[in-house]
């Protein structure tokens, strides 16, 4: 097998070439883009769950879906503490975590704060959502589940669950339908460029076989810095 360095060079190499790919030829990088969007038709499910990041665009859609009769849960994703928020909660100034902005969303749109469930005590990154996800959906009985996350990150998300779950419980991923997310045009800017730049990385370290692993060591305690969600593992 190739080492962990050996493994990574090859992988940056190859998300290099892709990218200069996709720059040069346009109909190539419309074509990733789609790509990575996927949206499961909908059924009722055990609950509807925010994936961490990009507030608040997934719960507004997620309070859409709960609304729309889907589930009478909405279950919302809490990450780990990043250094950013350490560093302003060691200078004496209030930080709002993110979980609790989004339950705010939740509310605020209507889903009654009873319907709502903050999930665990700090996820580092996918593979740990998805895993705490599938466990919380056993643990109630549940035969399949609506994820809500950004567009971009669809794929890796469907990826990464039947890598790490399989198929029961059912997955069903959405992706809010007003997001600032182009896939037509994503390499015009650079916060998408960047989304669809570490999309493709994470989806080579799930099709590896995960060889790539979060330093837990680093994270500290829940509620503590760590690198937070929205990375590439």
């Amino acid at each position: 097998m190739l080492g962990r360095s050996r493994w990574l060079r090859y992988v940056v190499i190859l998300a290099f070439a892709a990218a200069w790919i996709a720059v040069l030829i346009p109909s190539a990088a419309g074509a990733v883009g789609r790509w990575l969007v996927v949206a499961d038709r909908l059924e009722p499910a055990q609950a509807i769950v925010v994936l961490s990041g990009h507030v608040p665009f997934r719960a507004v859609w997620a309070a859409t879906l709960y609304k729309d009769g889907l589930s009478s849960e909405v279950w919302v994703s809490r990450p780990v503490r990043t250094a950013e928020e350490r560093a302003m909660r060691g200078l004496g100034l209030d930080v709002t975590p993110e979980e609790e902005r989004n339950q705010r969303v939740l509310e605020r749109l209507g889903v009654p704060a009873g319907a709502i469930r903050i999930l665990g005590t700090g996820v580092l990154n996918t593979m740990e959502e998805v895993e705490l996800i599938a466990r919380e959906v056993r643990r109630a009985g549940g035969e399949r589940v609506i994820v809500v996350t950004s567009g971009a990150h669809t794929r890796r998300v469907k990826a990464t669950w039947r890598a790490r779950v399989g198929d029961v419980p059912q997955l069903i991923v959405q992706h809010p339908i007003e997001e600032p997310f182009d896939p037509e045009r994503w390499w015009r800017r650079t916060r998408d460029a960047l989304d669809v730049s570490r999309e493709m990385f994470g989806l080579m370290n799930v099709w590896a076989g995960f060889p790539v692993q979060p330093d837990r060591s680093r994270a500290g305690p829940p509620g503590s810095a760590s690198m937070g969600n929205n990375d590439v593992l």
